[in-house]
């Protein structure tokens, strides 16, 4: 099986990063987390005019329909940049759970604009119970069972990242209901999970960036502390960690495209490694940096705490391992 990149992959990868580079995140980011989210919606828009919102919207519905191995490289890119929002329920989880719904009329009102930049959220009961940013988002949706309804905010809940802006919500409208709506809520769960591990890979090659500049400019005893052996070690056992999870994560991309019958245990498998190696990563950054990492105003904070979200987000460690076992 063929894991490396194609040059279109690798181009719109470079543009990305390019874009995110361009936009001063951290700043972003943390404006964000103050309920500021002006700054945050520009970005998303200008990532929504690079595609990125259409990617997994079919092309009946003015989308992309990419391969799923393209959704997993702009995540990537997305988590090394820490970009906040609904992104991932607006560019993966809500189009895959309309588009693959029996009666199209939801997709047909909805995925047009989600294509241009409309952002959306979801709550997929029982992993994902709170709606991610959604007082900015419309369509909000929930599922529950074989339920699927317009919902809207309520109560907004404290995250551990505080870029992750959690919402409770109350049911405005049944819009669906029926086997076909279970059946499509998965396609979207593996979806989401598909790209909560592409946002964790990207996560982990920032810190260990970050990291490394740091250690090449900090100096302790005369040297600067990236000469030391002990520092090269953590470096390359978070590398070493986050670029063996990077197969895994492009190999479940491959399984959802092929509609293989391990999907399942694919993407969690790949969640599974992807959330490990990025906090290997995260722990392996936080040592270079000492306890200055810890603080606000160092930009290593925002990945830790988008790293520790992640990990729980879209199925625990423990459910996907279960969820993987029962696929063996």
């Amino acid at each position: 099986m063929k894991f490396s990149l194609s040059t279109e992959q690798r181009d719109f990868a470079e543009s990305l990063r390019g874009l995110l580079a361009n936009a001063n995140t951290p700043a972003v980011v943390r404006s964000w987390g103050e309920n500021d989210t002006a700054s945050g919606l520009a970005l998303l828009q200008q990532l929504a005019e690079t595609g990125v919102t259409a990617l997994a919207v079919p092309e009946e519905f003015d989308g992309i329909g990419a391969h799923p191995a393209d959704l997993a490289v702009a995540f990537i890119e997305l988590g090394r940049a820490a970009v906040p929002g609904p992104i991932l329920e607006t560019a993966a989880a809500v189009p895959a759970l309309l588009s693959a719904l029996n009666d199209q009329q939801l997709a047909k009102r909805f995925l047009p604009g989600i294509a241009e930049g409309t952002l959306a959220s979801l709550v997929l009961e029982p992993s994902t119970p709170r709606a991610l940013d959604a007082d900015v988002a419309e369509p909000v949706l929930r599922v529950s069972g074989d339920t699927l309804e317009l919902v809207r905010p309520t109560t907004q809940l404290e995250s551990v990242d505080p870029a992750r802006r959690l919402f409770e919500v109350e049911s405005v409208e049944t819009v669906a209901q029926g086997a076909d709506v279970a059946a499509a809520a998965e396609k979207a769960y593996d979806l989401a999970v598909l790209a909560a591990s592409a946002q964790l890979i990207g996560a982990g090659h920032a810190m260990i960036e970050t990291a490394t500049e740091y250690a090449k400019n900090r100096s302790q005893f005369g040297r600067v502390i990236g000469s030391f052996q002990a520092v090269k070690h953590h470096m390359s056992d978070a590398l070493v960690a986050v670029e063996m999870a990077t197969p895994l994560v492009y190999g479940a991309a491959i399984s959802i495209a092929e509609g293989s019958d391990t999907i399942a245990r694919d993407v969690s498998a790949a969640k599974v490694a992807a959330a490990n190696a990025a906090y290997v990563a995260s722990r392996k950054a936080l040592q270079v940096h000492g306890a200055i990492g810890y603080t606000l105003e160092c930009d290593l904070s925002l990945w830790l705490t988008k790293v520790r979200a992640l990990q729980s987000a879209w199925g625990t460690a423990s459910a996907h391992r279960a969820r993987i076992a029962s696929a063996l």
